[in-house]
């Protein structure tokens, strides 16, 4: 008996101490983790290899038209997709179609989301009802806008025009006299209920007493607004800019469903989609959908600031 005694501590004196609890938790955590890696693999397969093939294509002349001049290229795609006119042009539309719906979509989700803040009969069905824009498909959406809307002959806003000043009321072509308004305006309706949704949250975890105890005090509501509500409402503001700008920076469908890139209107994702698919000249365009992910990168590395930023400040209170 004591000589097992004395071997059963030998058997175990190599084994660290909490070795055993250590090894049990990473068996845990594989055994938690397991499950996701078929859609782990799943992602990397169908995202990231696709554009680790984008940018060794970038690097390449490759165009379809001419098979026998196949070859390595260095950075000559990059400098003729920064240098060449059309390119710039898009570039410079696609910054201006997105500030613009992002800066237009903020005021308006700002102003619909104080009104909606307030109490009032059937609240809850009137945020359903703008949230409703957000939830179709945007093909959908462009087209709405496109015939239902726009046309000439018998949309909305040209029989709004008749209704209200008679049959000698003006009937302008939408499209072709305003073309890029017109695809700024269907995106703000779409993206207008999203910054409304984010500003919504902002304003519903305002500190309430300390707003009812400056309204005791005599502040105005104008004051409550601008000195107490707005500062709240910075990160959330920031938040709803950074992530439309991702999205809205990558626009192809309206572009392509309201005007198919013409009078002015062909920004970067259309380019590409030109570039790729009638040029035929996939070095070019990979190189063009490189510069656009780089963009998009930058934005969303902005936009994930600010939310750990806004998740950090709601953890101290």
């Amino acid at each position: 008996m004591t000589v097992e005694a004395e071997a059963r501590p030998g058997r175990h004196a190599s084994v660290p101490p909490g070795s055993e609890g250590t090894m049990m938790r990473r068996t845990g955590d594989w055994a938690r983790r397991a499950p996701l890696l078929p859609a782990l693999v799943f992602m990397i397969l169908v995202t990231q290899l696709p554009f680790v093939v984008t940018v060794i294509i970038s690097f390449m002349n490759w165009n379809a038209y001419y098979p026998d001049e196949r070859g390595f290229a260095g950075f000559a795609n990059f400098r003729r997709v920064l240098t060449d006119v059309n390119t710039r042009h898009a570039i410079w539309v696609t910054i201006l179609l997105t500030a613009a719906v992002v800066l237009i979509s903020l005021l308006l989700g700002l102003a619909i989301a104080l009104l909606l803040d307030r109490k009032f009969r059937g609240r809850g069905v009137v945020r359903t009802m703008m949230i409703t824009p957000f939830l179709i498909v945007p093909v959908a959406a462009a087209l709405l806008w496109k015939h239902a809307l726009y046309n000439p002959s018998y949309g909305l806003f040209n029989g709004v025009l008749k209704w209200v000043f008679g049959a000698n009321a003006p009937q302008p072509d939408w499209i072709s006299n305003q073309p890029l308004w017109s695809v700024i305006f269907a995106l703000v309706w779409q993206w207008t209920p999203f910054m409304m949704l984010i500003l919504l949250a902002g304003l519903q975890s305002r500190p309430l007493d300390v707003i009812e105890a400056a309204g005791i005090d005599g502040a105005s509501q104008w004051d409550i607004f601008r000195y107490m509500t707005l500062p709240h409402l910075r990160q959330y503001l920031e938040l709803s800019a950074l992530l439309g700008s991702i999205y809205v920076v990558q626009n192809f469908d309206h572009v392509f469903t309201i005007t198919s890139g013409g009078l002015g209107t062909a920004n970067l994702p259309y380019t590409i989609y030109q570039t790729f698919y009638t040029a035929h000249d996939y070095g070019r365009a990979s190189a063009a959908g490189v510069i656009v992910v780089i963009g998009t990168i930058i934005i969303a590395t902005l936009a994930l600031r600010s939310v750990s930023t806004l998740f950090r400040e709601e953890g101290k209170r």
